[in-house]
């Protein structure tokens, strides 16, 4: 095993490992960056489909430390994602730490918490620790449902080109953002693009008064007065949902994930897309839905979201609550050393203003472990830290935590140094195999 315990390795080269690799460069921090892919981008080089835009604003997704290009619109192709995180990666000299198609298989802490890491092809390789950006829209979620499907079923994912769509009878399943985008699609070169939708969802569009929706609510706004406004204005706007034959929704602004499409209400009303209610069940080409009705499709599209996983984790090690990883200031998780999970959140805006700050506070948490002798999860763990209850994130709360963490690491420091005569601290029992069997 080839001895690199004097650096951390970095699981990834997506938007979140390219801005944690340049946070730890900038801190000084010496670490490696490993990808599967060709090239930089995540999800945004293998995982979207060619015709995709972002859903939040340009200025709410570039990184603030190096912003999009000023020609760029509003909402960017992926094409234009790919180039910008590319010209992220030179900017900041990122791409001399990468090491391309280099796929982890296995990550496994070893007695001392250092980490020993296993390749695609049997090398392994010893780390100081391991900080994972392997992003959360990979691990396909499929629904389930009485009979079978006998014509086409795919996931969202497997989606890549319209002309996949051409001349075919397409049902997409699912009310986010990329059920709506590829129900649109459908709605241009289908025989028909018919929506499942189990619940109500907010649809909001894309701009209101030709500013991007996300931009219109402002950290100083509280939330409550958020979720007024933006209903005044969707009244306003839009109208009822039900005027377009869609449900209402079941929950609150907020709550659950809104759904940024301009698009789907524009094809509700030319009847290119319908909308239908939850499946009952499948028999051969034929979908049978709640309400009674049935149709043939020869295409079902999945777009049922994805599972978050750590496939080359020890099972146990990163626990996962539905969508929410069980992480302390979003990234630590517990009972663990010199391990760091980034990048599970879902904020309600673009990843680079809330992830900018983020990886710089995470290279500081790595600074502070390394003055500590006890686990800073343990810190955190005694300090009365709360381990998240859902991986939605108010933007503007989020960065008002990161400062105030800033502030708070000394304390931290002070903290652990109390605790390292504690009989309950020195009682905590660190993460093994046999603590999850």
């Amino acid at each position: 095993m080839e001895d690199r315990s004097d650096r951390f390795l970095i699981i990834g080269a997506g938007p979140t490992g390219l801005v944690v690799a340049r946070a730890l460069k900038q801190a000084g921090v010496p670490y490696e960056q490993v990808e599967a892919d060709e090239d930089v981008g995540g999800n945004w080089r293998h995982g979207v489909y060619t015709t995709a835009h972002i859903i939040s604003s340009r200025r709410t997704t570039s990184f603030p430390e190096y912003p999009m290009p000023a020609h760029y619109p509003d909402f960017p192709s992926r094409a234009q994602m790919l180039a910008y995180l590319s010209d992220y990666a030179r900017h900041f000299g990122l791409r001399e730490h990468i090491q391309f198609r280099r796929e982890v298989t296995a990550a496994t802490p070893l007695e001392d918490w250092s980490w020993q890491v296993r390749l695609a092809g049997g090398e392994e390789r010893r780390y100081k620790g391991v900080i994972v950006c392997n992003g959360h829209h990979w691990d396909r979620r499929f629904p389930t449902y009485p009979g079978t499907f006998t014509g086409e079923w795919w996931h969202s994912k497997d989606y890549r080109h319209p002309e996949q769509l051409v001349g075919k009878r397409v049902l997409v399943i699912g009310g986010g953002n990329s059920a709506c985008d590829i129900a649109s699609e459908a709605a241009r070169v289908s025989v028909c693009s018919h929506l499942s939708l189990r619940r109500g969802y907010w649809f909001l569009p894309k701009t209101m008064f030709g500013i991007p929706t996300v931009e219109i609510m402002r950290g100083w706004i509280p939330v409550p007065a958020q979720r007024l406004l933006l209903r005044v204005l969707l009244r306003i706007i839009v109208g009822k949902y039900t005027q377009y034959g869609l449900p209402e929704p079941d929950h609150r602004i907020f709550e659950r994930h809104p759904t940024v499409n301009s698009e789907l209400l524009h094809y509700l009303k030319h009847g290119r897309i319908r909308p239908r209610p939850d499946i009952a069940r499948l028999e051969g080409r034929q979908v049978h839905f709640v309400d009674g009705t049935a149709d043939e499709y020869d295409l079902v599209i999945c777009a049922t979201g994805f599972h978050l996983s750590f496939p080359f984790l020890p099972p146990g090690l990163v626990e996962v609550k539905g969508s929410t990883a069980q992480l302390y200031a979003g990234v630590i998780p517990p009972r663990t050393r010199n391990l760091y999970v980034f990048g599970t959140t879902q904020p309600r805006y673009g990843f680079g203003p809330l992830a900018s700050p983020a990886a710089d506070l995470l290279a500081q948490f790595i600074q502070l472990q390394d003055s500590m002798t006890l686990p800073l999860s343990v810190v955190l763990e005694m300090g009365g830290e709360k381990l998240p209850t859902t991986h939605l994130v108010d933007p503007h709360a989020a960065l008002r935590r990161m400062k105030l963490a800033r502030y708070f690491l000394p304390l931290l420091a002070r903290r652990e140094r109390r605790l390292r005569t504690s009989p309950r601290a020195r009682a905590i029992t660190l993460w093994t195999p046999a603590r999850t069997a």
